[in-house]
């Protein structure tokens, strides 16, 4: 039969728990051989002292760790594997201790008291070379991106995307279209581009005054009567017509500073003004506003919109680490370092933060004090016993080490003892 080679155990309580029990087996075997040669030396009563008083002490501290998990060699002794018999009642004792001392809306609120929530993400968020919100863990913490991506899918609903629809056309309703429309319109005029669409325009009548010389010549021709027409007269006028538009046309077009394209300006610039100061002005724009709010194409570009905004951003969190999305990061250091620049608003988004947390600790706490204690009662003992004792199980360890050596010094303190009263 081959035997297995000997590993040390992976676990740091393991191993603690491999070197008590080790010491207390050495101090066993310590303690058996100075009984049979007690009297070789006379330092070996001494030695056998501190074993015997070490190997009670570190049994006895054996006994009560075990106790707390299990039945010492599987022993049913009375008050021993104390937590799996408790653990209800364990569950139910944390979830008060929750309960007392985070969930309670008063006490949340007194803890939050003073400590800077946005200050802090704010120092996160725009800390250099730590890109928290993409999946960069480089020099900083693992990113939330593709946490927040998965949230954002889980959004990926038509109720979602018939709210945003909704909400935008709401906003949209509730806006004044014409002073923006009138900054627009100066903003053109100052800035000189209306100057290429006019050009564009004389270019498209002049072309259209060529393509439609025969329906002028008609409609003058049906505006004379015969006599006229039998002296060619209305050719005569149609021809004139044609060219004097042609002319003033090619005028305007030819001369950046003809009368009628100040006038033009002026005009336009008039129409800003009531747009900005007259009711009876705005009315046109804002019923062509509602029109358009109300035409189901517009539904339709929003909510591509939203489509394609979704899948961006999803797209630009989910970036691997390797290769994340420097806009994204950019925006949200700026984020931060507005954050950190401004203490008005780094106090507002402190006091909002803190009511929320005391918001949903009121809604919610109950909850989830409920569900640690329904959690920890679902629970079976060894599951119980297995993550308590991975939690403690290494300090209590060192408290077998520590009763296993004090032991032994309190042995030869009463070994002492007794040849002093002798």
């Amino acid at each position: 039969m081959r035997l297995k080679p000997f590993r040390l155990p992976e676990t740091p309580f393991h191993r603690m728990r491999l070197a008590a029990t080790l010491l207390l087996l050495g101090m066993a075997l310590l303690f058996v051989s100075t009984l049979r040669f007690e009297d070789a030396h006379p330092a070996l009563p001494w030695v056998k002292a501190f074993a015997e008083a070490a190997l009670v002490g570190g049994l006895a501290d054996w006994f009560a760790v075990t106790a707390l998990f299990r039945h010492p060699l599987g022993l049913p002794i009375p008050h021993t594997a104390i937590i799996p018999a408790n653990k209800d009642r364990i569950g139910d004792s944390l979830a008060s201790f929750l309960k007392d001392n985070f969930l309670t809306p008063s006490v949340l609120a007194r803890r939050l008291h003073g400590v800077d929530i946005a200050g802090a993400a704010a120092a996160w968020l725009a800390a250099p070379g730590s890109p928290p919100l993409t999946g960069q863990p480089a020099t900083g913490p693992q990113g939330l991106g593709p946490l927040i991506a998965k949230l954002i899918r889980l959004l990926d609903t038509p109720h979602i995307g018939e709210l945003v629809k909704a909400g935008t056309a709401d906003r949209l309703r509730a806006m004044a279209l014409s002073p923006l429309v009138a900054d627009a319109v100066d903003t053109t005029l100052d800035r000189r581009r209306h100057v290429p669409v006019l050009d564009a325009g004389l270019d498209w009548a002049l072309a259209m005054l060529d393509d439609q010389q025969s329906t002028i010549r008609e409609m003058v021709k049906d505006r004379t009567n015969w006599l006229l027409r039998a002296v060619n007269i209305d050719t005569r006028v149609s021809d004139q017509l044609i060219e004097g538009i042609r002319s003033l046309l090619t005028q305007i077009a030819a001369d950046p500073e003809h009368p009628l394209r100040a006038r033009l300006e002026v005009s336009l610039r008039g129409w800003a003004d009531s747009l900005r100061n007259d009711p009876e002005a705005r009315l046109p724009v804002e019923a062509f506003k509602r029109d358009l709010i109300d035409n189901p194409a517009l539904g339709q570009w929003i909510g591509s919109l939203w489509d394609s905004a979704r899948a961006g951003l999803v797209k630009r969190l989910d970036a691997p680490a390797s290769a994340p999305d420097s806009r994204l990061v950019q925006a949200f250091a700026a984020i931060g370092q507005r954050i950190e620049a401004d203490p008005m608003l780094r106090a507002s988004l402190n006091t909002q933060l803190r009511r929320l947390g005391v918001g949903l600790v009121n809604r919610y706490g109950q909850g989830i004090v409920g569900l640690v204690s329904a959690t920890v009662r679902g629970w079976d003992a060894t599951t119980v016993t297995n993550k308590l004792e991975s939690a403690v199980g290494r300090d209590l360890q060192f408290i077998r080490i520590n009763g296993t050596l004090i032991g032994g010094c309190i042995g030869l303190a009463l070994h002492a003892l007794v040849l002093a009263v002798r």
